[in-house]
């Protein structure tokens, strides 16, 4: 198996600073461009396998009506990203002490009308995520498509933050955000560090 390294546009120091000052932070140019296509396909791929993710333990929620696919080994070309994260999970316990353990991951598809709205990935620390992240797998997108990802950071500062290809979005995961309502269709993988416990 090929090694995973992080790539060189992930400035970990910047990351690190962003996280502690403002508790998000954002990675421009994640990764190579044929890697992209590559992510982009599978994930096209795979769309007739993606489920409604309004409907959680078979309740419907009305809170969001996008579509996802968990990410397991099968899906080698997602799976990459996954054990990248893993390796920045190793930076991010070393500097905050978080003792993230695992990562579990599923594309996110936003058709044009969909949305997520205002949410805690970990409300009242009541699941062991500890970090959230979105990255964009689109390899176009234009201003006036929607499907922003609004945030308000560890100061109470909201932030609009722009679904621009090949952006990976980090955060805590107890922060307050939503996703504006898409006006084309979005693709994405969102993914959560888990640990036993939540120290931020």
């Amino acid at each position: 198996m090929e090694a995973i390294f992080l790539p060189k546009s992930w400035n970990v120091d910047q990351i690190l600073e962003d996280l502690d000052q403002h508790g998000f932070t954002l990675i421009d140019d994640a990764y190579p461009h044929n890697y992209i296509q590559a992510l982009v396909a599978e994930c096209t791929a795979n769309l007739n396998h993606f489920r409604d993710a309004a409907i959680q333990s078979g309740v419907m929620t009305k809170i969001r009506n996008d579509h996802i696919l968990w990410i397991n080994e099968d899906l080698e070309h997602a799976q990459q990203h996954i054990d990248t994260l893993k390796l920045l999970s190793q930076q991010l316990n070393r500097h905050f002490y978080l003792g993230i353990k695992e990562v579990e991951a599923h594309f996110a598809c936003y058709n044009a009308g969909e949305f997520y709205a205002l949410h805690r990935d970990n409300p009242q620390q009541k699941n062991d995520r500890v970090i959230s992240t979105v990255y964009y797998l689109h390899e176009d997108w234009q201003a006036d498509w929607g499907g922003e990802l609004r945030l308000q950071d560890k100061n109470e500062q909201w932030h609009t933050i722009q679904p621009k290809p090949n952006r990976i979005a980090l955060f805590q995961s107890d922060l307050l955000h939503e996703v504006i309502q898409a006006k084309q269709q979005r693709l994405s993988i969102t993914a959560w560090l888990r640990s036993g416990q939540n120290i931020f």
